[in-house]
């Protein structure tokens, strides 16, 4: 099991990341794919068609995003932190993953770059 930790910075403030995090139809708008996602701990969600899913844990509005990540039959979770700082008009963004499967890692480090963030920085800059 691997743990991978990173920063972003977003050109956008935290108010509106954390709602292009957990709104459906924001997350739709910059990934492209419909989404199931909630505020509330203990619900499930599920991103890009399935290919991530798992439930969330803890939320703190605007600041914070705690989720379960599922990865087959593992037996320690893998957890994912989102911390967003305000950094003057825009969001630095403080991502932690931890247990990630050996062989998943470098596919989710290279997700989080292109696909999540890397998205997500896109529809910012548009």
């Amino acid at each position: 099991m691997k743990d991978l930790k990173k920063y972003f910075l977003l050109n956008a403030t935290p108010e509106e990341v954390f709602a292009a995090l957990t709104n459906p139809a924001t997350i739709q708008l910059w990934s492209g794919d419909p989404a199931t996602m909630s505020t509330e701990a203990g619900t499930e969600f599920s991103l890009w068609e399935g290919s991530i899913s798992g439930k969330n844990l803890e939320f703190e509005k605007d600041k914070k995003i705690v989720q379960q990540w599922y990865f087959g039959e593992q037996e320690e979770p893998s957890i994912v932190t989102i911390k967003l700082h305000a950094d003057k008009n825009k969001t630095s963004v403080e991502l932690r993953h931890t247990n990630i499967p050996d062989e998943d890692f470098k596919d989710i480090a290279k997700g989080w770059d292109e696909n999540y963030f890397g998205s997500l920085e896109d529809f910012y800059t548009e």
